[in-house]
């Protein structure tokens, strides 16, 4: 028995375009693209995107193909074109191991693996690749086999993540270790990923666009890496919030400055503080559905360069202490 990803009973989260077809795996749609033409290429990855199924097989062989394996010095090809996948729920979810392609090239790549989960009736997921533009994705499973819908997350309403490379999952060595990843996993939340390298810049085109979706759990952003000045952030950041507010009174919102806050002091205690006097107004208005975590907390205290790849962008243990920062506040948001 095999399934292609958008076949019943598997399901698909995360994305705004999947045509098995076309092999469009997009994490935008087509109409926002064409506005913003900037995010055309960054638009059709799919990270963030998960496929999520319950099965007894005690193991099935995943099969994908990926437009092209580019290099990036920073990220492996479990990072950059692999998927990873995880059975189990929540805080318990135990990971299975990683398939990607095995060297990088300019045309489409192939890739394959027989992931062993061991007996009984469980949740699958299978987070799909962050960097490469996925064009096919097939599940196999033993005949005989037990394959049906997974129930839906615990939180069903998306949480939205908009911001830079960092939350976009660079440079995670695997998809899966993304703090995005992380945290919506522990929290058996479903998710959406508008973080876009370079190009998130506080754009009232996107926040109209991030306004008009009609169920959204809680709302995250942190594109202060990429405004290209304090000036830029200081023009920018409030009335991005004030558009998402107006459109959704009650959304809890979550305000995040960058986390790699070392390179430059001077400039990144400039930046919390404008993101700061948002959150603040907002509060001093009697908004009492805002968050504020201040970025340079989140690496922790002790072994900061041990964080990052380049000393920007995190590697698996930033990510994970970004991630148990971020975990109870967003917890606590979607409890409120």
């Amino acid at each position: 028995m095999k399934y292609g990803i958008t076949q019943s009973p598997m399901k698909l989260y995360g994305l705004k375009t999947a045509d098995e077809k076309q092999g469009s795996f997009w994490r935008l749609d087509q109409e926002i693209m064409e506005k913003m033409p900037q995010y055309a290429y960054l638009g059709r990855r799919c990270c963030g995107g998960r496929v999520r199924f319950c099965t007894d097989a005690e193991e099935f062989l995943v099969r994908m193909q990926v437009a092209r394996t580019d290099e990036d010095i920073n990220i492996p090809l479990s990072g950059s074109a692999g998927a990873d996948a995880y059975a189990g729920i929540g805080v318990s979810a135990r990971y299975l191991g990683y398939l990607s392609p095995d060297k990088h090239q300019k045309e489409s790549a192939l890739a394959e693996k027989v992931f062993r989960k061991g007996p009984g009736m469980e949740v699958v997921v299978i987070n799909l690749p962050r960097n490469e533009h996925l064009h096919s994705m097939e599940i196999e499973f033993p005949e005989g086999s037990r394959v049906c819908e997974a129930p839906e997350y615990r939180f069903s309403k998306p949480v939205i993540f908009y911001g830079s490379s960092i939350t976009e999952g660079g440079c995670a060595s695997r998809v899966g270790n993304a703090y995005t990843s992380l945290v919506c996993r522990w929290l058996d939340a479903d998710y959406r990923n508008f973080g876009f390298s370079g190009s998130a810049k506080g754009e009232t085109v996107f926040a109209e666009y991030i306004a008009a979706q009609e169920d959204m759990g809680a709302f995250v952003y942190d594109y202060d890496h990429n405004a290209p000045t304090p000036e830029h952030l200081e023009a920018t950041h409030e009335p991005f919030f004030r558009i998402i507010r107006k459109a959704h009174p009650a959304l809890p919102v979550l305000m995040m400055s960058r986390p790699n806050t070392d390179d430059d002091p001077a400039d990144a205690l400039v930046r919390r503080e404008i993101i700061r006097r948002t959150y603040e107004r907002a509060v001093s208005e009697g908004d009492r559905r805002v968050w504020f975590l201040d970025g340079h907390s989140l690496f922790g205290a002790e072994g900061r360069a041990e964080c990052t790849v380049d000393r920007v962008h995190p590697n698996a243990l930033g990510f994970m202490r970004m991630a148990q920062r971020v975990y109870p506040v967003l917890r606590e948001m979607l409890l409120a």
